[in-house]
């Protein structure tokens, strides 16, 4: 099994270029501590948050990566892209990585983006089914031709293709039952969230294999969210993670993330971390990762090392503690191919 890093936002008030020192600080300490995958997510006009765009920092991070080391969009927010555009910005930086990116893709959620950017929030979910169709044209096609509900291309003569073929794996988000039966039928890998816990968890999972086996495509291992807390006890794990994720975690909740509960992660926030996190000393971490991959077919493991309450410092001890206790450790584990039922 592997792991892999999720870049996140910092506070608007740190200088850019300490931004950017702490950003290839952390890629760097992900890359010597074993890390298989470097991953980034996407918002606009965030407020008190930046986020860097993750297409142009992919490109300049790519630039520093072992060959060994997969770079990945967690997600880019399709419906707010024309899809030629976008097929083409990831077919470039497809090339850029010699072949190493996955593109992980979803509709959004924040209402507000949407409405900033001329988009029709409620038309989300089609508008990304009709980019996939059209970038995956753009992507394996000479001439693209498409009359579409939301966008129409006449007669396109396509000029850049992708390092892999027939394009690169694709990553499609869903939180829910119809958003994980789309990413079944149209994507590679379905990011499976940490709000997403216990018997639904397997119930959705279940869903996806079913589905994929409905429309005749292989069973794969996905891509699972979830923070891995080691420290010196369990108690000392416990409040490792509050330090680290519960101001943030609160933030999503007020930026409309329907499956954050501000009243929950206020009252019950160790709760929320028992059922969402591997946490505790390593020994117990590790045990829990083993038991996951003996019902759940998942791998990588991407965790979120940077939060904005911590310095960069912080971030590379965090990533050196899952390098040294972690990282070996679960690198000889071997996930089960479909999920449990029970």
């Amino acid at each position: 099994m592997r792991l892999g890093v999720i870049l996140g936002d910092v506070r608007k008030s740190l200088p850019p270029a300490e931004h950017l020192d702490a950003l290839l600080r952390q890629v760097e300490a992900a890359q010597r501590n074993g890390f298989s995958h470097i991953t980034m997510g996407q918002h606009f006009l965030y407020g008190d948050l930046r986020w860097l765009q993750p297409i142009p920092t992919l490109a300049r991070l790519a630039a520093e990566l072992d060959e060994h080391v997969t770079l990945a969009t967690t997600i880019v927010q399709a419906p707010l892209y024309h899809p030629v555009m976008l097929a083409e910005d990831l077919a470039t930086l497809d090339i850029l990585t010699r072949g190493r990116l996955v593109v992980g893709i979803g509709a959004g959620y924040r209402r507000d983006e949407f409405d900033a950017l001329g988009v029709d929030y409620t038309q989300r979910f089609r508008m990304l089914e009709e980019s996939i169709t059209i970038m995956k044209q753009v992507w394996t096609q000479d001439e693209v031709s498409y009359a579409g509900r939301y966008w129409t291309v006449q007669d396109g003569h396509t000029h850049i293709r992708p390092f892999q073929s027939p394009h690169p794996p694709l990553w499609l988000g869903a939180m829910g039952e119809q958003g994980v039966r789309r990413s079944a039928r149209l994507g590679d890998g379905w990011p499976v969230t940490p709000e997403i816990r216990g018997p639904e968890l397997v119930r959705l999972m279940s869903l996806y294999e079913d589905e994929r086996i409905r429309l005749g495509r292989p069973l794969v291992r996905n891509p699972l969210r979830r923070e891995i807390i080691p420290a010196a006890s369990t108690e000392a794990a416990y409040e490792r993670f509050e330090a680290m994720a519960k101001e943030r975690l609160l933030a999503y909740a007020n930026r409309q993330l329907a499956t954050r509960d501000a009243g929950e992660l206020d009252r019950e926030f160790r709760e929320v971390a028992r059922k969402e996190t591997f946490i505790g000393t390593p020994d117990e971490c590790v045990r829990q990762i083993a038991e996951f991959a003996q019902v759940f077919p998942v791998d990588p493991i991407l965790v979120r090392a940077q939060w904005p309450t911590m310095s960069g410092d912080d971030v590379v001890a965090y990533l050196d503690d899952l390098g040294r206790d972690i990282v070996p450790a679960v690198a000889g584990l071997t996930p089960v191919d479909r999920v449990v039922r029970v």
